[in-house]
């Protein structure tokens, strides 16, 4: 038997192992990158057909639009957060070369979200795509709360957040980097300003800040130390010998940065994209969902309401007892059915009438209380109507009273059985594990049967007044 001798890891091996891994790496970017705009698209079409301009989700699907151009373009957006004085706007206009967002002594200079393009090279000079640089005002500021939401919402849709600090962390600067690091984006802690400290202090700081503040959030390769505007010093001598010494700022010192952003997005740029894409897909299509069901919850009260007042008015105007049973079994076989169409169940006739006597047992006193009162007072309803002829009309003021209580107590008790009935179907076509008697309890004592009854009553005088007589001239 031949044994085989295993092949010697040369570098040129080696490398050719990586470039296969690194293409691999890359198809699957790739592949994730396309499915991300995939669903993306598909959500935005889901929420324009749903949502009109003034829906609530008229401002999400603003921002899927902002997040499905990010993704065609392929720009990254960087993030910067922290509290005033801590040079964040410096630090940008560093990166960019430029001074494009304001600063000045004054803390607080940016008051609202700027952002500018920041083109850059590889370190093999092939320029990247656009990266956007987003400047958020400082997390203490005055109106923190109004702030601190902007800061909620520029997380959301940045790719990689720099948090920047100036020395140790205060408590206001660990709450705010932890409450950002829950938006489970990519992180880099920038210790800005080192310039101004001796080297023992500086790191000292860098130490405490590894080792201590932030080992819980960060690794110490996401702590990086720079001076965006280093002071530097000029000694000057005057006429009279006197030595002046005033601060300049000098060139930025902002390489470290540079080159963990370039290997962060060389790793992972297009990853970042798409995961910061789907997470934030993730949320608009909760959003949606919910939308949905309140529509939905909506359209259903509405077919409930149009259901019982249709069962009032059919009672009110039948003064046949045996009808009136038989309409309001129609009509609440009718309502069920439409409920089931609403939430996408199938349901034949026959199970909604299964589903309906289902419900009347449940009700119990409800529906004997119906049954009594439409056999009681149709019986009487049908006497007082056919006596009002005799009686040259005056017998049918006593009959609309009989048929509107009548009525509105049918009314009341089609309403309860269409909220049973809603209840059953936004449950997947069951009882969430109750039972229909502690559903029905349940909604009785969310009902106001009171108000509902004189709701109906208004309803069906309403529909019963006769047209107004026109003068005669």
């Amino acid at each position: 038997m031949t044994r085989s001798h295993p092949v010697a890891a040369t570098p040129e091996l080696l490398d050719d192992l990586q470039a296969v891994l690194d293409d691999l790496n890359n198809y699957q970017h790739n592949l994730t990158y396309e499915a991300a705009k995939t669903a993306l698209e598909q959500l935005l079409a889901d929420c324009s057909a749903t949502a009109g301009e003034t829906s609530p989700l008229a401002g999400a699907i603003a921002q899927l639009e902002d997040m499905l151009d990010k993704l065609h373009d392929g720009v990254v957006h960087i993030a910067v957060f922290g509290l005033v004085g801590r040079g964040k706007s410096s630090l940008l206009n560093a990166l960019l070369g430029e001074p494009v967002f304001a600063t000045g002594p004054i803390h607080g200079v940016t008051q609202q979200q700027a952002a500018a393009l920041w083109q850059v090279s590889d370190p093999e000079g092939h320029r990247r795509s656009p990266i956007r640089l987003i400047d958020t005002p400082g997390l203490d500021e005055v109106n923190g709360a109004e702030r601190e939401e902007l800061a909620r919402q520029v997380a959301q849709q940045a790719d990689l957040i720099l948090f920047v600090v100036a020395g140790d962390l205060t408590r206001l600067e660990y709450e705010s980097l932890s409450q950002l690091r829950a938006a489970s984006k990519p992180m880099l802690l920038v210790f800005n300003k080192v310039d101004q400290y001796p080297e023992v202090d500086r790191q000292a700081i860098y130490a405490k800040l590894r080792d201590e503040r932030v080992k819980a959030l960060l690794s110490p390769e996401e702590i990086v130390m720079v001076a965006a505007a280093p002071l530097v010093p000029h000694v000057q001598q005057d006429a009279q010998g006197r030595v002046q010494v005033t601060m300049t700022v000098g060139a930025p010192q902002i390489e470290p940065l540079k080159v963990k952003i370039l290997e962060v997005l060389a790793r992972e740029g297009k990853a970042l994209i798409a995961l910061n894409s789907m997470l934030f897909a993730n949320q608009i299509s909760q959003e949606l969902a919910h939308y949905k069901l309140t529509l939905r919850e909506q359209e259903a009260n509405q077919l409930i309401w149009k259901g019982a007042v249709a069962k009032s008015l059919a009672i009110a105007l039948n003064p046949v007892t045996v009808l009136d049973m038989v309409s309001s079994a129609v009509i609440d076989v009718t309502t069920i059915q439409l409920l089931s169409r609403l939430y996408d169940i199938e349901m034949t006739e026959a199970g909604a009438k299964d589903l309906l006597q289902t419900i009347a047992l449940a009700m119990g006193g409800i529906s004997l209380g119906d049954f009594a009162a439409n056999l009681g007072l149709s019986a009487l309803k049908g006497t007082l109507g056919l006596a009002a002829p005799v009686s040259g009309g005056l017998a049918l003021a006593p009959y609309l009273a009989v048929a509107i209580t009548q009525a509105s107590i049918a009314g009341v008790s089609s309403y309860t059985m269409g909220q049973v009935a809603k209840t059953y179907f936004a449950n997947g076509a069951g009882w969430g594990g109750a039972g229909p008697k502690t559903v029905v309890q349940k909604i009785l004592g969310q009902l106001d049967q009171r108000h509902l009854l004189s709701r109906l009553k208004s309803e069906i005088q309403s529909q019963l007044r006769p047209p107004a007589r026109e003068e005669a001239f």
